[in-house]
């Protein structure tokens, strides 16, 4: 490789214009919020804000609404931007002449805030939002979802966000684009410190004053908001200290404003001031509002969290009341409010008074018991495995970035607390360091959701394969199983982002015990492949965040490389795995009531189809196949199942039950977005059924 040294001669182009294209972002909002506080601009005028505890008391009550769905729900981080967001879009909402998006555009990049501006704009009444709209949030008929989505919210969302550090880089693009087309217009974009752990975030803090000094950026605002707090707990406990990384903001380029009380909103809002004001004088140098916060702000216990209540930690509507009280410290909360959370406690009573009735009529006449079916998450099977190996003496090491607690490979280091290390917010990084510690002599597990994983993980994993350093990777919550965190949450091309690395081995089990055989199993062919002198293979399972059964079939074995016949039939073959396995089972027992005899496989070894057993069954079947999978129809494990099965030369005819290329959206529930894509035992069955005709 070598500069490009060639003659090319300068053409005389047409003007560069760029498309247009009509923003769909709703209009400024007529009315000032309904809720607010007064405070003094830089020049001495009194200015409404949305009341900061009106936003959190909103977003405490809308997320009971939630968590009695069935969705996990955030608090710790909208309740620690507050005075931001309402500084922020008070004076984006003063903007006249023209529409507020014309003079600016904001990026969230912290999704996990998003609520706290859905309920901040409810209170403006933006694009017709009302406290009703608010009820709805994470729910699949509503497009108020976990995280901001522009696919479904274009109204009030520019840029999607979830991973944290994805959407800044996208805010650097939309002002230089400006900036290319001329555009009077600031873009503001509202970061947290734990997204400045990711690769992608350092790239954006160095790119954007560096690009800006050449004149190539319009005016830009960041707004970091820095509590030393992730979605686990401490950064500086559990990791290592960000402070030297923010302090460097200014070395890099950028004019820091200091913020030392994030809750101080007549503080915060000159600030935000200060900083649009400087961005424009001098669009040259971006500005860097570094803002000191609390995240959980607002309520004591939250606070004192160590991970700040990142999760919304009611279950239901009993304390909410309380909340409200404790939300307006010792100020009369408004009425609205408290009506709310009393019929939201009302609701809890009534449901637990049901549930005392239904206790005493079943202590009169109680029915047959049941036996209890054993059930655990699969990724506990995965733990466990880990946790034999290491005792046979295998130098197993987990590798970490702040969501063991979710990957389940905590258990893992609650045993062996010596052998893990947490390198922050960084799925990069961390699979990286497991291939260096690979190519240490140890056996690395690194673990995060699987779309952080084969996204932000996948040039990590083919470099760790070419230098060969194998990991083991723990990738969980793929698929709809991330429900309620929306679409930027949901991996739905996990077994095409990664199936085609080499010396890479895709691993789906379908329950805790085949989960902890198979991952017992391949720590002890990776220490047996090492030890031969052999490169070695890498290791990906990926699974969700439900309960299943320990086992489908009692005294089951899980032979390391083969497919497991749970049905045997000459009619129809039905293959699943991982989460969506228990389809599978059920429609073969449904067509078996209709006398239709099914063959059903699990089929774990994705990337490689076992077609010693897979082909005979299909052969049997008369070539009749219908695959289930939590993934897109494209590149997904119908998809290698097919193309195996034809390189055999084995003829078959096959309905795969899938994704059909569409991103997905919050639920509360995974099975609602099952049943949304047909991904059901019953679409199996009526596929099965139109195959026979």
């Amino acid at each position: 490789m070598a500069a490009d040294n060639s003659v090319v001669a300068k053409l005389e182009a047409p003007p560069l214009t760029p498309l247009v294209l009509k923003s769909r972002l709703a209009a400024t909002p007529a009315n000032a919020p309904k809720f607010s506080v007064t405070v003094t601009n830089a020049a001495g005028q009194s200015v409404l804000v949305a009341d900061p505890r009106a936003t959190r008391a909103l977003v405490a009550l809308m997320d009971v609404h939630a968590v009695v769905g069935g969705a996990a729900c955030h608090w710790g981080g909208p309740a620690a931007f507050a005075e931001i967001m309402a500084t922020v879009h008070s004076q984006m909402f003063a903007t006249q002449g023209r529409h507020w998006h014309e003079a600016f555009n904001f990026v969230n990049d912290a999704g996990h805030t998003e609520n706290g501006i859905y309920a901040l704009r409810a209170l403006y009444g933006f694009d017709g939002m009302t406290f009703d709209t608010l009820k709805g949030f994470r729910s699949i008929a509503s497009k108020f979802t976990g995280h901001g989505e522009s696919h479904l919210n274009p109204e009030g969302v520019l840029v999607s966000n979830g991973p944290l550090g994805s959407s800044l880089p996208q805010a650097q693009g939309l002002a230089m684009g400006d900036k290319t087309a001329g555009r009077d217009r600031v873009t503001v974009c509202t970061v947290s410190d734990g997204a400045a752990m990711e690769g992608e975030a350092k790239e954006a803090f160095a790119a954007i004053p560096g690009l800006a000094a050449k004149d190539r950026v319009n005016p830009f605002v960041l707004i970091l908001s820095d509590n030393d707090t992730k979605l686990s707990g401490r950064i500086t406990k559990d990791s290592f200290s960000m402070q030297p990384s923010l302090s460097a903001m200014a070395v890099l380029g950028w004019k820091v404003i200091a913020v030392a009380n994030g809750h101080d909103l007549q503080a915060v809002y000159l600030a935000v001031e200060q900083g649009i004001a400087a961005a424009k004088a001098n669009p040259k140098q971006p500005v860097c509002l570094w803002v000191k916060t609390i995240k959980g702000y607002g309520i004591k216990a939250t606070v004192e969290n160590s991970a700040g209540g990142h999760g919304f930690p009611l279950a239901n509507g009993e304390q909410i009341p309380a909340w409200v009280t404790e939300l307006y410290a010792g100020d009369t909360a408004p009425a609205e409010f408290v009506a709310w959370g009393a019929a939201l406690r009302a609701d809890w009573e009534k449901g637990e008074a049901a549930k005392k009735a239904k206790a005493a009529a079943a202590a009169v006449a109680p029915a047959p018991a049941a036996p209890a079916m054993k059930k655990d998450k699969v990724q506990a099977g995965l733990a466990k495995g880990a946790v034999r190996a290491a005792m046979d003496g295998l130098p197993v090491f987990s590798i970490s970035c702040d969501v063991q607690g979710s990957t389940g490979i905590s258990a893992f280091q609650k045993a062996l607390p010596e052998r893990f290390v947490e390198v922050g917010i960084a799925e990069a990084n961390m699979i990286s360091v497991g291939a260096g510690y690979a190519k240490s002599g140890y056996i690395p597990i690194v673990d995060t959701f699987g779309q952080f994983g084969v996204t932000k993980g996948n040039l990590p994993l083919t470099m760790a394969a070419l230098s060969q350093a194998p990991v083991i990777a723990m990738f969980s919550h793929i698929g709809f199983q991330d429900a309620a965190d929306g679409a930027s949450h949901q991996a739905t091309t996990y077994i095409a982002a990664v199936s085609s690395i080499p010396h890479t081995c895709v691993i789906m089990p379908s329950c805790p015990d085949e989960a902890e055989s198979l991952m017992y199993q391949a720590i002890h062919r990776y220490a047996a492949d090492r030890a031969a002198g052999k490169d070695g293979e890498s290791y990906i399972f990926f699974v969700g965040r439900e309960n299943y059964p320990m086992s489908w079939v009692p005294g089951a074995t899980y032979p390391w490389g083969k497919a497991q016949v749970l049905a045997q039939g000459t009619d129809v073959v039905l293959i699943g795995c991982g989460v969506l396995l228990d389809k599978a089972i059920s429609a073969g027992k449904k067509l078996a009531e209709q006398g239709v005899k099914a063959t059903v496989i699990n089929n774990p070894f994705v990337n490689h189809v076992d077609l010693e057993t897979i082909g005979p069954a299909v052969q049997a079947a008369n070539g009749r196949v219908v695959t289930i999978e939590d993934h897109q129809v494209v590149g997904g494990m119908g998809a290698q199942v097919s193309h195996a099965l034809s390189r055999a030369g084995i003829a078959h005819r096959m309905t795969s039950l899938g994704i059909p290329g569409e991103f997905g959206q919050s639920a509360y529930l995974a099975e609602e977005l099952y049943k949304l894509h047909g991904l059901s035992a019953d679409k199996l069955v009526a596929s099965a059924l139109a195959l026979m005709k």
